[in-house]
């Protein structure tokens, strides 16, 4: 009898157990599988650290934390281009909820490219949205895809008229731009012009072209650089400052970042912002927002840096007229 209340008692707990489990399968299985972001980006983990950061604390502002509530998809492009379509075939294939596409470099027209039906955000330095056909108008993007633009280009006159403050005299000035960005490229001549200055491009598609172009600059007597917008020369900006630096050559840059890594001055928005902005966007879509509603974002903001302690290794004293316009002042 002991013996048969036993089996009965074990018999009792097992079959409470396998309910129990049951149950939890089934509270699992009921929860809302966790969205997965794809972030696509054109160069490398270690160029895009910040830019990751702020992509995480803008998706944080809208209630999401990876690892907590939200999965990322990464995938790098290495800083080439041709690479891009096959990763975002990929996450196409995953399949993810929203994708980010970041970094330049195509990644942009690459994710556009590899679906009609994951929403995307993107981020963009210099091009267009609207030019390069990757929505239909800032307003009203239309399709599955919108996202954050600092229209970079559109402020070459502004740094040419910088340029022409602190450097009155100048004559000839060096222009490094990427070959591919015709748009600035014509920018670049039409602001020359306007104040009286002779351009000549040095163009870099690659690392070793930016080496190339260097060593053109200091076989011929440049009064100042410009270095235009591009994803190149951001990813390899710590190069091309060492470089400005070694040829001891005044130079106007487009972000911050430069800057910071020792250039003489910058001008422009935010590249951590659009990142901020970005994740706030991807956010919203995994909350439901379309991103056929969701306007393309541009730049509220701009700012004037200037590195004095550069300035003084160049022997150049910055007029106080740009010194009071300085956003920031590095010293």
């Amino acid at each position: 009898m002991l013996d048969l209340r036993r089996r009965d008692f074990i018999t009792l707990v097992g079959g409470a157990g396998l309910l129990c489990a049951a149950k939890a399968r089934r509270a699992r299985a009921q929860q809302p599988a966790m969205p997965v972001i794809g972030f696509l980006n054109g160069t490398t983990p270690t160029n895009a650290v910040h830019h990751l950061t702020a992509f995480r604390r803008g998706l944080n502002e809208t209630g999401y934390v990876e690892g907590q509530n939200a999965t990322i998809e990464y995938r790098w492009g290495g800083n080439r281009s041709d690479r891009l379509p096959a990763l975002a075939a990929e996450l196409v294939r995953r399949p993810v909820n929203v994708i980010a596409a970041t970094g330049g470099f195509g990644s942009a027209p690459a994710a556009k490219a590899a679906t009609t039906t994951i929403p995307i955000v993107f981020t963009l330095g210099g091009a267009d949205p609207v030019e390069s056909g990757l929505v239909a108008s800032f307003n009203r993007p239309g399709g599955n895809v919108t996202g954050v633009t600092l229209l970079a280009v559109a402020l070459t006159a502004k740094r040419m008229e910088i340029l022409r403050t602190l450097l009155p005299k100048a004559s000839v000035v060096a222009a490094l731009v990427n070959p591919a960005a015709t748009d600035a490229a014509q920018e670049l001549q039409s602001a020359a012009r306007a104040f009286g200055l002779e351009l000549r491009e040095l163009k870099a598609s690659t690392v070793d072209e930016i080496d190339a172009a260097f060593r053109t600059l200091a076989a011929h007597r440049f009064d100042a650089l410009f270095v235009g917008s591009s994803p190149l020369f951001q990813y390899d900006r710590d190069r091309i400052v060492a470089l400005a630096a070694r040829h001891a050559v005044p130079a106007i840059y487009d972000w911050r970042e430069f800057a910071a890594a020792g250039g003489l001055m910058s001008y422009g928005s935010s590249i951590t912002e659009m990142y901020r902005q970005a994740g706030i966007y991807t956010g919203r879509i995994l909350k439901g927002d379309k991103p056929a509603d969701l306007p393309v974002l541009q730049p509220t903001k701009f700012e004037l840096v200037v590195n004095l302690a550069t300035a003084r290794t160049l022997g150049l004293e910055i007029p106080t007229t740009l010194l009071a316009l300085a956003d920031e002042v590095i010293e």
